[in-house]
């Protein structure tokens, strides 16, 4: 049953179809977006609550960096057992910000949270315990991901936590059009329509470049992160755990 907040963004022929970006249309629909189309969702929100309970140390801080409506951010605060931490939670566009205030006050918490409105590159990692960058990396330019995640690993303490989550590609071409076609299925089984499907993947040719497992291990393992594995996957969606 589709209501008010159901996204039906794609689900009428577009003469032009824009690239995609988190505007307020976006936001408006984001959490059944997200859930409908990214398989193991849920599993990585509750994952990054629990990794929070582990590696967050007092007197440190967190980074939640494109932090949407603040998911992530959420699920660490409401992990978080440590004391006097705080949270900075960015993203660069004004509509999830303003958004994400929203949830974060609506949900009482004793670790503060900072969300700012800024491009994460800008942000300065200082005194980290634990980041994440949840589906963030893949909307960065290609040529600015390394320059980023070497400042992150920087930043964060010895021990600390990175957390990323991504969209992938392969090498194969027979294993990533097998797994382009189980993911296209996902969505058509959570209620999109061919339609849908295609005019959001038109949508976000030009503005999502995914990497490969290796190219992501590689560039992790390049910052000085010393322990790196994936340690969830479905389809073409993983996330991994980096630890320095």
């Amino acid at each position: 049953m589709r209501t008010p907040d159901t996204d039906l963004i794609y689900s009428n022929p577009q003469a032009q179809v824009n690239d995609f970006a988190f505007d307020a249309q976006v936001v408006e629909v984001f959490p059944d977006m997200i859930s409908r189309s990214v398989p193991g969702y849920t599993t990585i929100i509750d994952t990054i609550g629990r990794l929070s309970q582990q590696f967050v140390q007092d007197n440190t801080t967190i980074y939640d960096l494109g932090c949407s409506l603040g998911a992530a951010t959420l699920a660490m605060r409401k992990g978080i057992e440590a004391k006097q931490c705080k949270i900075i939670s960015v993203d660069n566009s004004s509509a999830m910000v303003e958004r994400c205030k929203m949830h974060i006050n609506a949900f009482k918490g004793t670790t503060p949270v900072d969300v700012i409105e800024a491009n994460i590159q800008d942000i300065a990692i200082e005194n980290a315990s634990m980041v994440v960058l949840n589906f963030t990396l893949q909307f960065i330019e290609k040529t600015e991901r390394q320059g980023l995640i070497d400042r992150i690993a920087q930043g964060i303490n010895e021990g600390g936590l990175l957390v990323i989550s991504e969209k992938i590609s392969h090498g194969d071409s027979v294993i990533d059009e097998h797994l382009i076609n189980l993911h296209h299925d996902f969505k058509l089984a959570n209620g999109y329509s061919e339609l849908e499907v295609a005019q959001k993947r038109t949508a976000l040719e030009n503005v999502m470049r995914t990497d490969s497992i290796e190219q992501h291990i590689n560039r992790l393992k390049s910052a000085g992160f010393k322990h790196v594995s994936p340690w969830f996957q479905c389809f073409n969606f993983i996330s991994f755990i980096a630890i320095k």
